[in-house]
Protein backbone atom coordinates (compact mmCIF):
# COMPACT_ATOMS: atom_id res chain seq x y z
CA UNK A 1 0.00 0.00 0.00
CA UNK A 2 0.90 3.31 -0.83
CA UNK A 3 1.33 6.15 1.80
CA UNK A 4 1.13 9.69 0.54
CA UNK A 5 -0.01 13.74 2.15
CA UNK A 6 0.63 16.89 1.34
CA UNK A 7 -0.50 17.08 -2.46
CA UNK A 8 1.02 14.25 -3.69
CA UNK A 9 -1.53 12.19 -5.18
CA UNK A 10 -1.09 8.81 -7.20
CA UNK A 11 0.40 8.25 -10.25
CA UNK A 12 -0.96 5.93 -11.94
CA UNK A 13 -2.31 5.29 -15.60
CA UNK A 14 -5.65 3.95 -14.10
CA UNK A 15 -8.60 6.02 -12.95
CA UNK A 16 -9.56 6.30 -9.20
CA UNK A 17 -12.14 4.63 -6.84
CA UNK A 18 -11.91 7.11 -3.80
CA UNK A 19 -13.35 5.50 -0.30
CA UNK A 20 -13.67 9.51 1.95
CA UNK A 21 -13.90 9.65 5.42
CA UNK A 22 -12.18 10.49 8.68
CA UNK A 23 -12.59 6.72 9.47
CA UNK A 24 -11.50 7.19 13.32
CA UNK A 25 -11.28 3.57 14.69
CA UNK A 26 -11.99 1.37 11.58
CA UNK A 27 -15.23 0.34 12.77
CA UNK A 28 -17.76 -2.09 11.21
CA UNK A 29 -19.43 0.58 9.52
CA UNK A 30 -16.10 1.86 7.98
CA UNK A 31 -15.14 -1.74 6.85
CA UNK A 32 -18.00 -1.98 4.47
CA UNK A 33 -17.21 1.17 2.86
CA UNK A 34 -13.93 0.12 2.45
CA UNK A 35 -14.75 -3.43 1.48
CA UNK A 36 -17.32 -1.97 -0.55
CA UNK A 37 -14.68 0.14 -2.66
CA UNK A 38 -12.13 -2.93 -3.22
CA UNK A 39 -14.89 -4.84 -4.61
CA UNK A 40 -15.83 -2.15 -6.89
CA UNK A 41 -12.28 -1.33 -8.23
CA UNK A 42 -11.10 -4.83 -8.65
CA UNK A 43 -14.74 -5.07 -11.07
CA UNK A 44 -14.04 -2.20 -12.71
CA UNK A 45 -10.30 -1.74 -13.33
CA UNK A 46 -9.88 1.19 -10.84
CA UNK A 47 -7.17 2.23 -8.41
CA UNK A 48 -8.33 2.32 -5.08
CA UNK A 49 -7.63 5.58 -2.55
CA UNK A 50 -8.99 5.94 1.12
CA UNK A 51 -8.98 9.49 1.39
CA UNK A 52 -8.66 10.53 4.98
CA UNK A 53 -7.39 13.54 7.74
CA UNK A 54 -4.06 13.57 9.71
CA UNK A 55 -6.38 15.27 12.10
CA UNK A 56 -9.95 15.24 13.33
CA UNK A 57 -11.75 17.86 11.29
CA UNK A 58 -13.75 19.05 14.55
CA UNK A 59 -11.19 19.48 16.11
CA UNK A 60 -10.26 22.28 13.88
CA UNK A 61 -13.60 23.51 12.92
CA UNK A 62 -15.18 23.38 17.26
CA UNK A 63 -11.77 25.31 18.73
CA UNK A 64 -13.81 25.15 22.53
CA UNK A 65 -14.02 21.30 22.14
CA UNK A 66 -11.72 18.21 21.15
CA UNK A 67 -12.52 15.01 19.95
CA UNK A 68 -10.39 12.10 21.30
CA UNK A 69 -9.39 9.86 18.58
CA UNK A 70 -9.68 6.22 18.82
CA UNK A 71 -6.62 5.19 17.00
CA UNK A 72 -3.33 6.34 15.93
CA UNK A 73 -2.20 7.15 12.56
CA UNK A 74 -0.24 4.01 12.71
CA UNK A 75 -3.10 1.58 13.73
CA UNK A 76 -5.26 3.07 10.95
CA UNK A 77 -2.31 2.54 8.18
CA UNK A 78 -1.54 -1.30 9.88
CA UNK A 79 -5.16 -2.14 9.32
CA UNK A 80 -5.50 -0.64 6.32
CA UNK A 81 -2.52 -2.35 4.89
CA UNK A 82 -4.06 -5.16 5.04
CA UNK A 83 -7.18 -4.57 3.36
CA UNK A 84 -5.57 -4.24 0.06
CA UNK A 85 -6.04 -0.52 -0.41
CA UNK A 86 -3.70 1.03 -2.81
CA UNK A 87 -3.30 4.29 -1.95
CA UNK A 88 -3.53 5.80 1.63
CA UNK A 89 -3.90 9.56 0.98
CA UNK A 90 -4.00 12.03 4.90
CA UNK A 91 -5.06 15.37 4.02
CA UNK A 92 -3.89 18.19 6.82
CA UNK A 93 -7.25 19.26 7.75
CA UNK A 94 -6.34 23.16 8.61
CA UNK A 95 -7.99 26.42 7.80
CA UNK A 96 -7.71 26.78 4.74
CA UNK A 97 -8.93 23.30 3.96
CA UNK A 98 -11.85 23.90 5.86
CA UNK A 99 -12.90 26.91 3.73
CA UNK A 100 -12.98 24.90 0.79
CA UNK A 101 -16.20 24.50 -0.99
CA UNK A 102 -17.53 21.34 -1.56
CA UNK A 103 -17.71 22.37 -5.70
CA UNK A 104 -14.00 22.82 -5.30
CA UNK A 105 -13.35 19.72 -3.40
CA UNK A 106 -14.98 17.55 -5.94
CA UNK A 107 -13.77 19.51 -8.85
CA UNK A 108 -10.23 20.36 -7.52
CA UNK A 109 -9.59 17.31 -5.72
CA UNK A 110 -11.42 13.98 -6.95
CA UNK A 111 -11.92 15.23 -10.32
CA UNK A 112 -8.48 16.90 -11.21
CA UNK A 113 -6.21 15.10 -8.84
CA UNK A 114 -7.47 11.64 -7.93
CA UNK A 115 -9.32 11.25 -11.66
CA UNK A 116 -12.39 9.64 -9.81
CA UNK A 117 -14.57 7.36 -11.72
CA UNK A 118 -16.04 5.93 -8.11
CA UNK A 119 -16.71 7.44 -4.72
CA UNK A 120 -17.43 5.30 -1.56
CA UNK A 121 -19.05 7.53 1.18
CA UNK A 122 -21.13 7.04 4.60
CA UNK A 123 -24.98 7.72 4.89
CA UNK A 124 -23.71 11.05 6.72
CA UNK A 125 -20.96 11.91 4.77
CA UNK A 126 -20.33 15.87 4.84
CA UNK A 127 -17.82 17.57 2.82
CA UNK A 128 -16.97 21.11 2.22
CA UNK A 129 -17.08 24.80 3.85
CA UNK A 130 -19.44 24.83 6.76
CA UNK A 131 -20.30 20.73 5.83
CA UNK A 132 -22.80 21.83 3.20
CA UNK A 133 -22.06 19.06 0.83
CA UNK A 134 -23.32 15.83 1.30
CA UNK A 135 -23.88 12.71 -0.32
CA UNK A 136 -27.35 13.76 -2.31
CA UNK A 137 -25.12 17.00 -3.50
CA UNK A 138 -22.38 14.60 -4.37
CA UNK A 139 -24.56 12.08 -6.24
CA UNK A 140 -25.83 15.31 -8.09
CA UNK A 141 -22.39 16.37 -8.92
CA UNK A 142 -21.24 13.10 -10.06
CA UNK A 143 -23.98 13.07 -13.02
CA UNK A 144 -22.79 16.21 -14.31
CA UNK A 145 -18.67 15.71 -14.14
CA UNK A 146 -18.87 11.75 -14.56
CA UNK A 147 -18.02 9.50 -11.41
CA UNK A 148 -20.59 7.14 -9.86
CA UNK A 149 -20.98 7.64 -6.33
CA UNK A 150 -22.22 4.53 -3.52
CA UNK A 151 -23.35 5.66 -0.83
CA UNK A 152 -23.12 2.96 2.53
CA UNK A 153 -25.96 2.74 4.82
CA UNK A 154 -25.94 2.85 8.20
CA UNK A 155 -24.35 -0.64 10.15
CA UNK A 156 -26.15 -1.73 13.22
CA UNK A 157 -24.91 -3.94 15.94
CA UNK A 158 -28.01 -4.86 18.30
CA UNK A 159 -30.10 -1.87 17.16
CA UNK A 160 -27.29 0.72 17.27
CA UNK A 161 -26.10 2.55 14.44
CA UNK A 162 -22.25 2.12 14.38
CA UNK A 163 -20.38 5.85 15.19
CA UNK A 164 -16.78 6.91 16.62
CA UNK A 165 -18.96 8.72 18.58
CA UNK A 166 -20.78 5.79 20.13
CA UNK A 167 -17.96 4.04 20.38
CA UNK A 168 -16.07 6.68 22.39
CA UNK A 169 -18.70 6.54 24.52
CA UNK A 170 -18.38 2.98 25.21
CA UNK A 171 -14.54 3.66 25.89
CA UNK A 172 -14.74 5.74 28.16
CA UNK A 173 -17.61 4.03 30.25
CA UNK A 174 -15.09 0.97 30.44
CA UNK A 175 -17.74 -1.39 28.26
CA UNK A 176 -15.23 -3.09 25.92
CA UNK A 177 -17.48 -5.78 25.41
CA UNK A 178 -19.75 -3.67 23.72
CA UNK A 179 -16.95 -1.93 21.79
CA UNK A 180 -15.79 -5.10 20.43
CA UNK A 181 -19.30 -5.76 18.49
CA UNK A 182 -19.31 -2.23 17.56
CA UNK A 183 -15.70 -2.32 16.32
CA UNK A 184 -15.50 -5.74 15.19
CA UNK A 185 -12.32 -6.02 17.39
CA UNK A 186 -11.00 -5.44 20.36
CA UNK A 187 -10.22 -1.27 21.39
CA UNK A 188 -6.10 -1.45 21.99
CA UNK A 189 -3.54 1.11 23.06
CA UNK A 190 0.05 1.08 21.59
CA UNK A 191 3.13 2.96 22.67
CA UNK A 192 6.71 2.36 23.81
CA UNK A 193 7.16 1.11 27.48
CA UNK A 194 8.64 4.33 29.63
CA UNK A 195 10.23 4.19 32.93
CA UNK A 196 7.84 3.64 36.13
CA UNK A 197 8.20 3.59 39.80
CA UNK A 198 8.67 0.04 39.62
CA UNK A 199 6.45 -0.44 42.65
CA UNK A 200 5.09 -3.41 40.75
CA UNK A 201 8.12 -5.36 40.68
CA UNK A 202 8.61 -4.55 44.02
CA UNK A 203 5.21 -6.50 44.77
CA UNK A 204 5.82 -9.18 43.03
CA UNK A 205 3.85 -8.12 39.71
CA UNK A 206 6.29 -5.96 37.15
CA UNK A 207 4.10 -3.73 34.89
CA UNK A 208 4.98 -2.33 31.04
CA UNK A 209 3.93 1.52 31.85
CA UNK A 210 2.81 3.65 28.78
CA UNK A 211 2.33 7.33 28.71
CA UNK A 212 -0.14 7.39 25.66
CA UNK A 213 -0.39 10.56 23.78
CA UNK A 214 -3.04 13.44 24.70
CA UNK A 215 -5.10 13.46 21.63
CA UNK A 216 -6.23 9.42 21.95
CA UNK A 217 -9.41 8.69 24.02
CA UNK A 218 -8.73 6.91 27.25
CA UNK A 219 -10.77 3.95 28.93
CA UNK A 220 -12.54 4.55 31.85
CA UNK A 221 -10.00 4.01 35.40
CA UNK A 222 -10.20 0.73 35.98
CA UNK A 223 -8.77 -2.77 36.29
CA UNK A 224 -8.95 -4.56 32.87
CA UNK A 225 -8.40 -7.57 31.23
CA UNK A 226 -6.16 -7.65 28.70
CA UNK A 227 -4.17 -9.07 25.53
CA UNK A 228 -0.47 -7.82 24.43
CA UNK A 229 1.20 -8.13 21.72
CA UNK A 230 4.69 -8.10 21.72
CA UNK A 231 7.64 -8.27 18.73
CA UNK A 232 4.88 -10.41 16.90
CA UNK A 233 3.82 -12.64 20.36
CA UNK A 234 0.89 -12.46 22.46
CA UNK A 235 0.89 -12.63 25.88
CA UNK A 236 -2.21 -12.52 28.71
CA UNK A 237 -2.46 -9.23 30.46
CA UNK A 238 -4.24 -6.81 32.96
CA UNK A 239 -3.72 -3.62 32.65
CA UNK A 240 -4.86 -0.53 35.69
CA UNK A 241 -5.98 2.94 33.89
CA UNK A 242 -5.57 5.56 36.05
CA UNK A 243 -3.70 6.78 38.71
CA UNK A 244 -3.04 3.74 41.12
CA UNK A 245 -4.48 5.36 44.58
CA UNK A 246 -2.44 2.89 46.42
CA UNK A 247 0.92 3.45 44.90
CA UNK A 248 1.28 7.14 44.49
CA UNK A 249 0.51 10.52 45.24
CA UNK A 250 0.60 12.54 41.51
CA UNK A 251 -2.29 12.42 39.79
CA UNK A 252 -0.99 11.74 36.28
CA UNK A 253 -3.36 9.14 34.75
CA UNK A 254 -1.37 6.46 33.07
CA UNK A 255 -1.53 2.99 32.01
CA UNK A 256 0.25 0.01 33.77
CA UNK A 257 0.09 -3.77 31.91
CA UNK A 258 1.50 -6.93 33.62
CA UNK A 259 2.08 -9.45 31.59
CA UNK A 260 1.51 -12.54 33.30
CA UNK A 261 4.55 -14.91 33.30
CA UNK A 262 6.60 -12.58 31.23
CA UNK A 263 9.81 -11.32 33.23
CA UNK A 264 11.59 -9.02 30.61
CA UNK A 265 12.58 -5.68 30.99
CA UNK A 266 10.83 -3.52 28.14
CA UNK A 267 11.81 -0.02 28.80
CA UNK A 268 11.77 1.91 25.55
CA UNK A 269 10.11 -0.62 23.51
CA UNK A 270 6.67 -0.40 21.69
CA UNK A 271 3.69 -2.46 22.90
CA UNK A 272 -0.24 -2.87 21.84
CA UNK A 273 -2.44 -3.46 24.88
CA UNK A 274 -6.22 -5.03 23.83
CA UNK A 275 -8.97 -4.64 26.05
CA UNK A 276 -11.40 -7.03 26.87
CA UNK A 277 -13.59 -6.39 29.54
CA UNK A 278 -13.10 -4.22 32.60
CA UNK A 279 -12.66 -6.24 35.79
CA UNK A 280 -13.16 -3.76 38.55
CA UNK A 281 -12.75 -0.07 39.25
CA UNK A 282 -9.86 1.55 40.89
CA UNK A 283 -9.76 1.31 44.50
CA UNK A 284 -7.89 2.34 47.23
CA UNK A 285 -6.22 -0.22 49.47
CA UNK A 286 -5.30 0.16 53.27
CA UNK A 287 -1.95 -1.68 52.61
CA UNK A 288 0.23 -2.84 49.87
CA UNK A 289 -0.55 -6.30 51.43
CA UNK A 290 -3.75 -5.90 50.43
CA UNK A 291 -3.37 -4.60 46.71
CA UNK A 292 -0.88 -7.85 46.08
CA UNK A 293 -4.00 -10.12 47.37
CA UNK A 294 -6.48 -7.91 45.04
CA UNK A 295 -4.22 -8.59 41.81
CA UNK A 296 -3.88 -12.54 42.90
CA UNK A 297 -7.63 -12.69 43.01
CA UNK A 298 -7.64 -10.43 39.76
CA UNK A 299 -5.26 -12.66 37.66
CA UNK A 300 -6.75 -15.59 38.92
CA UNK A 301 -10.60 -14.52 37.39
CA UNK A 302 -9.01 -13.42 34.37
CA UNK A 303 -7.34 -16.60 33.81
CA UNK A 304 -11.02 -18.22 34.74
CA UNK A 305 -13.07 -16.14 32.65
CA UNK A 306 -10.84 -15.37 29.96
CA UNK A 307 -7.71 -17.13 28.98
Amino acid sequence: MEILENGFYPACDKYCGVGLGNFDGLHRGHMALINTLIHKCRLNDLYSVVYTFKKHPENILRKKLFTPLIMTREQKTSILDKTGINTLYFQEFDEKFSRMTADEFIKSILVEKLRSKLVVVGFNFHFGYMGRGDAEYLKKMGKKLGFAVIVIPPVKVRGEIVSSTLIRQYIMKGKMEKVFELLGRHFSISGKVVTGRREGRAMGFPTANMLPEEYLIMPASGVYVTRTLYQGQWYNSLTNVGICPTCKNDMASTVETHMIGFEQELYGQDIEVFFLKKLRSEKKFESHADLINQIKKDIEKAQHEWY
